[in-house]
């Protein structure tokens, strides 16, 4: 991975940040903004948007890369993820991620933008099961 400046990681938890501002989360109150890098250099930004029917509720960075996928991207880069007090992204989001690549970079920063935590995707889920693991 290319080496990645304080600049670049501050731009992306700003984007992240504005996605965090359009979250619809009227259940938990708990407003995530993600903000995804692919290799190619594109951004991809998602928030989370809950449902009254709770399991049909979608978290932030699951909205980032699917819409990354969904535009052809399957490379990513590094991802900021930004809450009010700069939580750690779910299990499930930890799986998805793992999907396209465990050196992939995670930063999480608070509302404030302050970055709380860096890591790889490896790093946050250790044994990821991959697609490596099926046998084809």
């Amino acid at each position: 991975m290319a080496a990645i400046s304080d600049e670049e990681r501050q731009a992306l938890i700003e984007l992240a940040g504005e996605a965090r501002r359009r979250a619809y989360a009227p259940y938990s109150n708990y407003a995530v903004g993600a903000a995804l890098r692919t290799k190619s250099g594109r951004i991809y930004t998602g928030c989370n948007v809950e449902n009254a029917a709770y399991p049909h509720s979608m978290c932030a960075e699951r909205v980032a890369i699917f819409k990354a996928v969904s535009e052809g991207e399957r490379e990513f880069e590094m991802i900021a993820i930004v809450t009010s007090n700069g939580g750690s992204p779910c299990g499930g989001c930890r799986q998805v991620m793992a999907e396209f690549g465990l050196d992939t970079l995670v930063l999480a920063a608070d509302e404030q933008g302050r970055l709380t935590m860096e890591t790889t995707v490896g790093a946050l889920l250790p044994g990821a099961f991959t697609p490596k693991d099926l046998v084809r």
